[in-house]
């Protein structure tokens, strides 16, 4: 009787003490795409859903069209947020002095705008609570949360209270999202949508 080899346990990296810091996600051999760091630990992005993948690019395509002269627009990029966070928005907008050539990896906070998170099964807590909570301590001034109801989009807008370094919403947006900050956009909300089959 043949017995089957024991299979070989993952090769997963060992955190060093006191965790992962901020420059260990571009040292780091073989870490899989859009691994971000929060509180100090590695976070594998698992795959996304079609909703998930045509929402970031609804979203970077309408901020880089409405976007003012001296705002940039990148998609899942990661931000400093502190040595121990790392982490990547879908979608973020930021002061282009932040971007000084083609080989960098990450933008300091202090240049993001806008942070946009399209929420997946696996992100719920990371984007409704603990995403939101380091964005604001960090003083970004905008954050949009994008949440799939029934495979139509629903934008949980939120701003900055600067007294209370606390975010505040500014409404939830279904089909329609009108704002003026951080600059004027008028979007309609149910171009998020998978294509007819055969378009």
């Amino acid at each position: 009787m043949r017995v089957a080899p024991e299979a070989s346990p993952p090769d997963w990296p060992v955190p060093p003490d006191g965790g992962w810091n901020a420059d260990d996600l571009d040292l780091l051999p073989d870490l899989p795409p859009h691994t971000q760091l929060i509180d100090a630990g590695l976070v594998f992005a698992c795959p996304q859903s079609v909703f998930h993948e045509r929402a970031t690019s609804f979203f970077g395509r309408q901020l880089s069209g409405a976007a003012p002269q001296g705002l940039d627009v990148l998609c899942r990029f990661t931000v400093d947020v502190d040595r121990q966070n790392r982490v990547e928005p879908d979608v973020l907008v930021l002061r282009e002095q932040a971007l000084t050539g083609p080989d960098q990896t990450r933008v300091p906070a202090a240049a993001v705008v806008l942070a946009v998170e399209v929420v997946s099964p696996d992100s719920v807590s990371r984007d409704r609570e603990t995403k939101p909570a380091k964005y604001a301590r960090v003083g970004i001034a905008h954050y949009w949360r994008v949440e799939s109801e029934k495979g139509l989009a629903a934008v949980h807008a939120f701003e900055l209270e600067p007294t209370t370094r606390a975010y505040t919403s500014v409404g939830i947006f279904r089909e329609r999202m009108k704002v003026s900050a951080p600059f004027p956009m008028d979007l309609d909300l149910t171009a998020i949508k998978a294509r007819p089959s055969g378009e």
